[in-house]
């Protein structure tokens, strides 16, 4: 019997080698390179300023990405935010983050697009498209009330 078993483990060890471990591994590498690959940048333009922000790699911010370019009027919300309603539905994975950042570009329900330009604490769950790299200018540049906002990829 302990032959038998001794055989019986060669043969497995034997499987296991013919499997081929690396599959899974490139597999991995490809998401990963993949991952870098896909820091689409976003060009968005308030009046005279131009900013650039940097989409997630989700789902939603690739279908958001397929509606560029675009210029929308964007209606003043609890002055921190300012939202557009689109006219089709995008797909979602919302979440509560706890605290939106200024420049957050994030959808709400699943066709309220929504551009922060304040900081603060939050109880709402959003899915996030993206956000802008540098949002310094962000509120003198949007103003209070409705503001024009040209979405377009960069460079």
């Amino acid at each position: 019997m302990i032959i038998t078993s001794l055989s019986a483990c060669s043969e497995d060890d034997k499987t296991i080698p013919d499997a081929p471990p690396t599959q899974p591994e490139q597999q991995d590498d490809d998401n990963n390179s993949g991952e870098k690959k896909d820091n689409v940048k976003l060009q968005i333009t308030i009046g005279e300023t131009k900013f650039t922000a940097t989409l997630q790699d989700n789902a939603t911010a690739k279908a958001f990405k397929s509606l560029l370019p675009m210029t929308i009027t964007m209606n003043e919300l609890n002055r921190n935010e300012k939202y557009y309603d689109l006219p089709n539905s995008l797909p979602t994975a919302a979440s509560n983050s706890g605290t939106i950042h200024s420049g957050d570009i994030m959808l709400y329900g699943s066709k309220t697009l929504v551009l922060f330009y304040k900081t603060f604490s939050t109880s709402y769950s959003y899915t996030k498209i993206g956000s802008i790299d540098d949002s310094s200018k962000l509120k003198e540049a949007i103003g209070l009330g409705n503001a024009t906002v040209i979405f377009e990829l960069g460079e």
